[in-house]
Parts: structure tokens; C-alpha cells; sequence
């Protein structure tokens, strides 16, 4: 399969792509370089039609994971970049894939849409999101966004709900509270779960939880089990 990458040289992107790239011919559509790899660049932004359209064109796929920037978080300019990003750059991206064939896409988006202020265990798929904060809300209008590219342009888009994604030589992530540590996901097992979503049989869109918490203590994942036959191969040692 041929993969479009929107955003691979972000912090998920670099993380995951070795692992797209040893099943998939990978593009990279970024302004910025990504780190070397047997992928190709395609300079540009989600947020210009054209360069879209012109990278997907010989795509069988789209993957959008592009980020809003770290610094300055909560700034308004900050704010304005990641609505860009999110929310107005998933959806021209998708309407620019749309518009050259491109039916399947895999949207990166965050359990951050849940709101979790004693990180008691997320609900699951089936409750609608809560969170309020400005990041969950591009989050959650990003999962509409795909929602209606779905329909509008009949195309087959799942949106990953990652829990803390961590480079694979950082997993588990040490310094982090047990919590963090339970539902965190290895790189390795971040990719599996695009893979597993661009083979996924459904059609229209879907959602799926993904996280290293096996035995589901705050992340429910059975779901991803269930339709996706995904699972993570890597998970945080219980407690002592």
C-alpha cells in the first residue's frame, strides 16, 4: 500500500514511521524534513489544497497525525495553530485525498477528548467526548471533521484515540506517574494500530482506544481486540 503521511516529522511521525515503512511505501507531506529513512519528502502543508491533492495522487492511503506546536502553549497564537492544524488542516486534507481518489484514511487523535481530572478509568467508545480544554477541542473537532469527510465524500476513516504515545527505546516511560506509565503505547504498538486501521474491514468512520493498557485498568481497548485484532505487545509491569 502506498502511504501519505501528513505530518511525519512531528513527534508521532518520527516515532512510527520505520514501522509504516517496513510494510508500506511512505510520503512524507511536511514542512519540515523528517528524519532519514527509506521514505519520501513532499514539502508542503496540510492547510494547501494543492500540495495535498499532488502528494496523494499516487497514494492508496492518507495518515494524518500533524501536530500544533508545543511552545507558547495555551497562547492565543498557539491556540490558532493547533484549530489550523486539527481541525482546518484535517479537513483539507481529506477533501484534497478525496478529490484524487484516496477513499481510506487514519485519523491520529488523543483519550485527551475525555475529560479526566482524577484519571479514573475513560469510558469507552460509545460516550460521547467531554473534555473542554482547547487541545481536547480540536481533538474532538477533528473526529468530526473525519466524521463528515466520511460521509460526504464516502471514504473509510478511523480515528486512533492514542494514550501517550513513547519512542520505543523511552517505553515505559520512567519518570511518569503510574498512571501514565499503565496507559502509555510504544511506538511499535502506535504503528500496529495504523496498520491495523488502514485494513480495518468497516466502512464510514470509526473509532478505536489505543493504549499499552492490557489489562485495561484506566484504557478500555476491547474494541481495538475485537475489530481491529489489535492488542499491545508492549505494557508497563503491574505495580508492586
Amino acid at each position: 500500500m502506498r502511504l501519505l503521511v501528513i505530518g511525519g516529522a512531528g513527534a508521532v511521525g518520527t516515532m512510527t514511521l520505520p514501522h509504516l515503512a517496513a510494510q508500506h511505501a511512505v510520503t512524507v507531506l511536511d514542512p519540515r524534513p523528517p528524519a532519514p529513512g527509506p521514505w519520501s519528502h513532499h514539502p508542503g502543508s496540510a492547510l494547501d489544497m494543492a500540495a495535498v491533492a499532488d502528494a496523494a495522487s499516487e497514494a492508496d492511503a492518507l495518515v494524518y497525525m500533524a501536530m500544533g506546536p508545543i511552545d507558547g502553549w495555551g497562547s492565543p497564537q498557539n491556540v490558532r495553530s493547533h484549530f489550523d492544524v486539527s481541525v482546518t488542516g484535517a479537513h483539507i486534507a481529506l477533501w484534497a485525498a478525496a478529490s484524487v481518489g484516496v477513499r481510506r484514511a487514519v485519523l491520529t487523535s488523543s483519550m485527551s477528548v475525555y475529560r479526566d481530572p482524577d484519571r479514573a478509568p475513560y469510558p469507552d467508545e460509545s460516550v460521547p467526548p467531554d473534555a473542554s480544554d482547547f487541545y481536547a477541542v480540536t481533538k474532538r473537532c477533528a473526529e468530526l471533521v473525519a466524521s463528515a469527510a466520511a460521509a460526504q465524500w464516502s471514504m473509510d476513516i478511523v480515528a486512533l484515540r492514542l494514550c501517550l504515545p513513547t519512542p520505543d527505546a523511552e517505553y515505559p516511560p520512567r519518570d511518569s506517574s503510574e498512571a501514565d506509565r499503565t496507559i502509555a503505547t510504544s511506538a511499535r504498538d502506535t504503528a500496529r494500530a495504523i496498520l491495523a486501521a488502514l485494513h480495518y474491514p468497516g466502512t464510514g468512520f470509526d473509532v478505536f482506544t489505543i493504549s499499552g493498557d492490557y489489562r485495561q485498568r484506566i484504557a478500555p481497548i476491547d474494541k481495538a481486540r475485537r475489530l481491529l485484532g489489535w492488542e499491545p505487545l508492549d505494557h508497563s509491569p503491574e505495580p508492586e
